[in-house]
């Protein structure tokens, strides 16, 4: 028995942007822009007789199961929240999954290498966690993604409050388009 909750996503961003991120793990403007970055793929395009889901509803079903960890993120859980099939979540999942590093360059932002914020960066870095990360900036504040397991190089830096290792992403834009959640189901 399935009963979908993706309707209660456009009230949730309107009225609760709390309960939006719950259960994204994005705000919505975040996923507006999101939204607009993708839409435009081939990969959600189809000239078969079954139509695709709308790609709003792609995305928020990639990012409920992404966002969550363990029996709430297997695709049986995940299709029931969404009140479609099992098929329709490995699907959106594969086709999002194509999308986003297609759309690489659009979604990050790399400092140039002798910026002042870049030197920040590094020291920061550097005297968090380990001097070998110096060159390298990766910013988390965002849905955590659990790894299998602790990590053999510099494990103990990954784990987290809830007791796993998790990588953590972060999603940021600098414009936004409105108009973007057009096609969620209300």
């Amino acid at each position: 028995m399935r009963a979908s909750q993706l309707c209660l996503l456009e009230h949730f961003a309107d009225h609760w942007p709390h309960l939006f991120r719950k259960r994204l793990r994005v705000d919505p403007p975040i996923f507006d822009c999101i939204l607009d970055q993708i839409s435009g793929h081939a990969i959600f395009q189809s000239n078969s007789e079954n139509c695709q889901l709308a790609v709003a509803v792609q995305l928020a079903i990639f990012l409920f199961r992404t966002g969550h960890y363990g029996n709430a993120a297997s695709p049986e859980d995940v299709a029931q929240w969404a009140g479609v099939s099992i098929g329709s979540v490995v699907n959106c999942t594969n086709r999002v999954m194509v999308a986003i590093p297609d759309e690489h360059d659009r979604f990050i932002n790399i400092l140039s290498e002798d910026s002042q914020e870049m030197e920040r960066a590094r020291v920061f870095t550097e005297s968090c966690t380990c001097s070998a990360w110096r060159n390298g900036v990766f910013a988390a504040d965002g849905s955590s993604i659990p790894l299998f397991e602790k990590p053999h190089i510099f494990g103990e830096t990954f784990y987290d409050r809830k007791s796993r290792y998790p990588l953590n992403c972060q999603v940021c834009t600098q414009t936004l388009s409105a108009n973007s959640r057009r096609n969620l189901p209300r």
